[in-house]
């Protein structure tokens, strides 16, 4: 398994863990230590296959049963028939702008294995029929964008590529990352989500059908070209096949990256995290818009059939130790205070439903006892979802209404005694500043 510090997601040496057999996307790394080259890259994996060469690739992915790994989980090639499907040449968008704040890994992807994401792309491109790729990436990172950069620079040079490949830089905001919101800014607009229809795959990038994919998918899709569906079978579960990557943070020894098969229990990753340097009381799966669980429930498999029945999902692989001394509805506070100031603010639930929410939690982590608090609190997290112009309020009531279930004895505590010691010391779960973009352009 393999890893990135949990400050800067930079590689810089590799995590404790069961050794290479498991890793895919990450071999090449886990075997080495440094970011491949092209020339690294072709050692390890082989050359590009000839994107006339690979027949039935759409065929290959749905037998792989590839799901993107960005978040939702939608079947890879449900979506590429989409855009097969679509009137017109086609267009391809690479999402790497991960605003998830707890999440590095398709930073550290990029950084170490930028071709196999290229790779992907290209070919996603030749089986939907598209002439070009977009890189969507956030201008806040400018080392990324160099090390992308030069990556390009060596395909270029060696003619590699049948497809133009642009490089952007994007408005760093939490919903930026959202798909619509990158076709909305490639369009000339600003990077916020926009309502269906119509839907990208129909009518994207200057009106043509367009294909947005996470880094990480396209990476798989890079190896289910080379090896096919049954080798990537191999790994996984039959219902939830293949290797994922999780950001492992928190009260753990060697926060980072590490690719694990689907399936894996969310114990056994906090073990290869280097395990819990003080006693877990709970876990945060799924990063700010994902869902807080007991510490007995870390025993479940990381796959959204055993995750459902608790209200949870992989999301967009992140997992966060949360110790016991910790005050978890504070940390839930700072977080949605967070989402409620980076919304898009285009909707009701963004503009008011999800800022009220996250001053009503506030007021519960800082102990104000009002009567009606809590029934509020419940009533507002219960009206965010499906009614926003995106699912970022959906994301932060899952969040909210969690943490009132899993720390519902500090809730009973706050609205009784006032606030307790914990949430008085320094925070265990970094959120960035609530401040939104200064410009979404």
């Amino acid at each position: 398994m393999n890893h990135s510090t949990a400050a800067a997601f930079t590689p810089e040496h590799r995590a404790p863990g069961p050794g290479s057999s498991g890793t895919r996307l990450l071999a090449g790394w886990h075997a080495t230590g440094q970011p491949a080259t092209l020339t690294d890259h072709v050692r390890h994996h082989g050359p590009l296959p000839h994107t006339e060469g690979v027949p039935g690739l759409v065929e290959h992915v749905e037998a792989a049963g590839l799901t993107g790994r960005g978040g939702a989980g939608f079947p890879t090639a449900r979506k590429l028939r989409g855009v097969i499907g679509g009137r017109g040449p086609a267009v391809v968008v690479v999402n790497a702008m991960e605003s998830e704040p707890a999440s590095g890994k398709d930073q550290f992807l990029l950084a170490v294995a930028p071709h196999l994401v290229l790779d992907g792309a290209v070919l996603a491109a030749a089986a939907v029929g598209a002439d070009t790729v977009h890189v969507c990436l956030p201008r806040t990172r400018t080392d990324q964008h160099r090390q992308l950069g030069t990556a390009l620079e060596e395909r270029r040079r060696t003619r590699l590529d049948p497809v133009r490949i642009c490089l952007h830089a994007l408005p760093h905001g939490y919903v930026s990352s959202e798909s619509t919101a990158l076709v909305r800014w490639l369009n000339g607009g600003p990077a916020r989500p926009q309502g269906s229809p119509p839907h990208s795959h129909e009518r994207g990038v200057a009106r043509r059908p367009t294909l947005v994919h996470n880094a990480e998918t396209l990476a798989h899709l890079a190896l289910v070209a080379r090896h096919g569906p049954d080798w990537f079978r191999e790994a996984g579960t039959p219902d939830e096949p293949g290797t994922t990557l999780v950001t492992v943070s928190g009260a753990v020894a060697a926060p980072g990256v590490l690719e694990v098969p689907l399936g894996t229990p969310l114990a056994t990753l906090l073990d290869h995290a280097g395990g819990p340097t003080e006693p877990v009381r709970a876990v945060l799966l799924g990063g700010f818009a994902g869902t807080w669980l007991p510490a007995e429930s870390v025993h479940t498999p990381l796959a959204r059939r055993d995750l459902a029945p608790l209200g949870a999902s992989p999301g967009a692989g992140v997992l966060v130790a949360l110790p016991g001394p910790a005050c978890g509805l504070a940390e839930t506070a700072r977080m949605l205070a967070f989402l409620a100031a980076h919304g898009a603010r285009q909707c009701g639930p963004c503009r008011y439903g999800l800022p009220a929410v996250a001053e009503d939690f506030a007021a519960l982590a800082a102990g104000h006892a009002r009567p009606d608090l809590l029934s509020r609190l419940h009533r507002r997290t219960g009206l965010l979802p499906d009614r926003g112009a995106c699912r970022h309020p959906d994301g932060a009531a899952r969040l909210a209404a969690s943490a009132l279930r899993t720390f519902a004895d500090d809730v009973a505590r706050h609205l009784t005694h006032g606030i307790c010691p914990a949430a008085r010391r320094p925070p265990r779960i970094p959120v960035p500043p609530a401040t939104p973009p200064e410009t979404w352009r």
